[in-house]
């Protein structure tokens, strides 16, 4: 990756001047790196929320604005126009692929999607209760025991293989591990379907009878996984590059970001909203639970609503409320957490309380309402992220290695424990 980052001035800092660097968008940033050096001394900033740790040209958010652009194309443009396989292929190669770069693109994905015959007996060690995130964790570290062929990461050709396996093979496990949860014997992927078609009917098809997909439903997905794919540096993706900065495989990579993103504070956040909905359960009960979101001597919060980045409406929901009512339409279905939801949209935008906080319904909210229109079991949302997450990772990933002022991580700390002592033997303490 060739640096852009442009000079545009200085800061003095105990008459140590230190550059000033201007990106494409956003705020500049002061170089730091020779602070130690220069003055013996480094910063302090706890979560790195004042800090970045790189150079990316692949995803920029601008929380106050509501803007989200993947190598510079707004989200809402490439969620309703574009589809999953051509938006991971301008994540990777960080432009629109032509008509023939797409067929083969598609074609090595949709080729790589089945999984070494011996790896099914790697879910065998797994109970069968056990979260699917768990088993994505496991099951995704473990492919680098399976297809060692492709993880030396300064062979281009390992690193291409392995990331058309990664994004590949994703759908496969997700499937196989939701399958492996809910008793089912696991389902061969078709190279005749869609990438999103095809992680469905891997899902959701049994060998008694033929499934049939549906357009509407598959379409929503499709835009999930797009809407999902890359977030800028978030603590899943920092963690991907925390762990490839030190030479590690690829596919050990991206299991450590699923481990990261399991956390609730991060990939957990549509799981939640869908089960506090399930706690309000019927549409008479939101008075009360509007109250209580308002009290601050009060502890619950109401899940799905408001960001951390986006101090405006999130770019993102306003796509996947549009979807999630197309599969409600669609579906038909009689759910009455779905007018749960509708009512507490309605009453979020409209109350002065949530407008002045800007406690817009963010997209976790309409994800997991949609997820559980399709089917899919609560414990299987994170996977579903991280099967979407996985091509931004993977995209910063090679970015990362391309990088020519990459270095190992290794934040500093500011030591306040005990001061130098010496050891007590035994019989004097």
């Amino acid at each position: 990756m060739e640096s852009k980052l442009k000079q545009s001035g200085a800061v003095s800092l105990d008459g140590v001047e230190f550059p000033v660097y201007s990106g494409t968008h956003g705020q500049d940033v002061i170089d730091i790196r020779s602070l130690g050096k220069q003055l013996d001394k480094f910063t302090f900033d706890p979560g790195y929320t004042s800090t970045a740790s790189c150079e990316s040209q692949i995803t920029y958010i601008d929380g106050d604005e509501g803007i989200l652009l993947y190598r510079g194309y707004p989200i809402d443009q490439l969620a309703e126009q574009s589809d999953f396989i051509e938006t991971a292929y301008l994540l990777l190669h960080g432009e629109l692929p032509t008509p023939d770069g797409l067929t083969d693109f598609r074609d090595n994905i949709t080729y790589h999607t089945m999984v070494h015959e011996h790896f099914k007996n790697f879910f065998n060690g797994f109970r069968r209760d056990a979260h699917p995130m768990a088993v994505m964790c496991g099951a995704v570290g473990a492919l680098s025991a399976f297809y060692h062929d492709s993880t030396d990461i300064h062979d281009p050709e390992h690193r291409n293989i392995a990331v058309h396996r990664m994004i590949a093979k994703m759908p496969t496990i997700a499937a196989m591990a939701h399958k492996y949860n809910v008793g089912q014997p696991f389902v061969f992927p078709r190279n005749d379907l869609s990438y999103t078609e095809n992680f469905l009917q891997m899902c959701f098809s049994v060998p008694a009878e033929e499934y049939e997909i549906n357009k509407i439903a598959a379409s929503a997905l499709d835009k999930i996984f797009i809407l999902h794919m890359d977030h800028e540096q978030n603590a899943s993706t920092s963690t991907v590059r925390l762990a490839g900065s030190s030479g590690a495989n690829p596919f050990a990579c991206i299991a450590a970001g699923i481990a990261c993103l399991w956390g609730p504070a991060h990939g957990g956040a549509n799981e939640a909203a869908l089960r506090m909905l399930m706690e309000i359960g019927t549409v008479d009960r939101i008075p009360e639970y509007i109250k209580r979101a308002k009290d601050k001597d009060d502890p619950f919060r109401l899940m799905g609503f408001g960001h951390r980045v986006y101090k405006n409406y999130d770019p993102r929901a306003s796509v996947m409320k549009k979807a999630t009512n197309e599969v409600l339409d669609a579906l038909e279905l009689k759910d009455p957490i779905f007018a749960v939801a509708k009512e507490l949209e309605r009453i979020a935008l409209e109350d002065e309380y949530f407008v002045q906080k800007k406690l817009y319904p963010n997209i976790d909210f309409y994800s997991g309402i949609t997820l559980r229109a399709l089917g899919f079991p609560t414990d299987m949302f994170t996977a579903l992220f991280a099967l979407a997450r996985t091509v931004g990772w993977i995209a910063q990933w090679q970015e990362m290695l391309s990088d020519p002022n990459q270095k190992i991580g290794r934040p500093r700390q500011i030591y306040t424990g005990a001061a130098r002592r010496d050891f007590v033997p035994m019989n004097q303490r």
